[in-house]
């Protein structure tokens, strides 16, 4: 298999991946929520780039820890 095609499948499977956090978040993507879930993302950089970034951070991997803790329970 050629380098590119490496490169290719591995990018294919992070997005993948990252499709189904979306999914997992239960965002409801029946009405079409592409720019809000884009608008949602830019405001995450944002945050994540202030002074409070690192706060953020870690709120938000904590939260992201409960909820992988509670879906393995169940």
């Amino acid at each position: 298999m050629r380098d590119w095609q490496v490169e290719r499948r591995k990018r294919t499977r992070r997005l993948i991946e990252l499709g189904g956090l979306v999914v997992k978040s239960g965002v409801d993507l029946t009405g079409d929520d592409r720019a809000v879930i884009y608008g949602a993302l830019l405001w995450m950089a944002d945050k994540l780039q202030g002074e409070q970034g690192e706060q953020a951070r870690s709120l938000w991997m904590a939260k992201a820890k409960q909820a992988f803790e509670e879906d393995r329970h169940e």
